[in-house]
């Protein structure tokens, strides 16, 4: 008698915790939905970031494909580092970014995460900095990554798949 009350017990724990887990989290028509918003959303503040310049708004998109965040994302890394919303900057740029701003560094945080448009300008500087120092394209897409040599080339030829799938073979050509 007691084990079956226990098992019936139990049973009747997993339906609720089953009942109370579809509560919490949306639909899946719903969770589509928002994604589907949040692309639109990211799409226009690539367009804007990329300032009329093609280049540097296919750029943006191939580094959005290969880094694949989301709004509202916070990804912890090995390291103890997080990759924060939809360009998954690193946390690492945070004081540096907070200290150009003059803004805190929970502001700034909170921004990447949750501002799309906040967050792919941050990747637009990043990237656009590590041109600058570089002096080249491909070398500026491995840096926003990575400052490791190796790590840097496999994503630049990740960065340059992405880019291919979007916008054709042709465009390197």
């Amino acid at each position: 008698m007691t084990v079956k009350l226990a098992t019936c017990a139990c049973h009747i724990a997993i339906a609720l915790l089953a009942m109370l887990m579809l509560t919490l989290s949306p639909p899946a028509q719903a969770r589509s939905k928002l994604s589907a918003l949040h692309e639109t959303k990211i799409g226009k503040c690539i367009t804007q970031a990329g300032a009329g310049h093609e280049w540097l708004e296919r750029t943006l998109w191939g580094l959005r494909d290969q880094e694949g965040g989301w709004i509202g994302a916070e990804i912890l890394n090995t390291d103890g580092s997080y990759d924060l919303g939809p360009m998954q900057v690193n946390s690492w740029w945070v004081g540096r970014i907070s200290r150009i701003l003059r803004h805190r560094g929970s502001d700034v945080r909170h921004w990447l995460i949750h501002d799309a448009c906040f967050n792919v300008r941050a990747a637009r500087w990043i990237f656009l900095s590590g041109l600058a120092v570089t002096g080249d394209y491909w070398q500026a897409v491995g840096a926003y990554h990575s400052p490791t040599k190796l790590r840097q080339q496999r994503y630049r030829a990740n960065v340059a798949e992405k880019l291919i799938k979007r916008f054709g073979s042709d465009l390197f050509e």
